[in-house]
């Protein structure tokens, strides 16, 4: 059997648009539900959360306090490694490959409040059962594809600790 290269042109047209289509949905997808922010807002208080922690352990390990500048250094290499951008295409990857794109429609309606009609109840339902699932494998996409700040944390800190100038609050304290 014979394909004419026209043919299989037109099919690769055909099923380009088709995936254009999907993509389409899939980012629509993302955007409505406001993915974008929550995303950012998480890695934000993720950040705050590490910071937190880091100053806590040299306050009782070191008993110095963390100056503002790691901080700083440490809230820019959170920013720019998690940065949506890097993960937004991953992420709609995800949702291509884990809802049919009846299931993207739809939850893409509730979320822009335009409600379903009853009959799709179960198809919404079966839809919002699988956010654990993808919830999981964007997590570990996220894991798979950044390099994280940990090592950058511990070099700044260690820096720091490490400087012979630095003296204890119990040093400073006495004096």
């Amino acid at each position: 059997m014979k394909i004419s290269c026209l043919s299989l042109l037109s099919f690769l047209i055909f099923t380009s648009s088709v995936g254009a289509a999907e993509i389409r949905d899939a980012d629509r997808l993302l955007r409505v539900s406001n993915v974008a922010s929550q995303f950012e807002s998480m890695t934000l208080l993720q950040t705050q959360n590490i910071i937190r922690t880091y100053t806590s352990i040299v306050a009782m390990s070191a008993e110095v306090e963390l100056p503002q500048w790691i901080k700083m250094e440490i809230a820019a290499c959170y920013k720019q490694t998690f940065a949506w951008e890097k993960f937004e295409d991953g992420i709609a990857q995800i949702l291509l490959d884990n809802f049919s794109n009846h299931e993207m429609i739809l939850l893409t309606n509730f979320y822009r409040s335009e409600g379903l009609p009853p009959t799709e109840i179960p198809n919404f339902k079966a839809a919002i059962a699988k956010g654990e699932m993808i919830q999981q494998l964007t997590a570990d996409y996220i894991f798979a594809n950044s390099d994280g700040c940990a090592e950058h944390d511990i070099d700044l800190i260690l820096g720091f600790l490490a400087d012979p100038h630095l003296e204890s609050k119990k040093t400073l304290a006495a004096e």
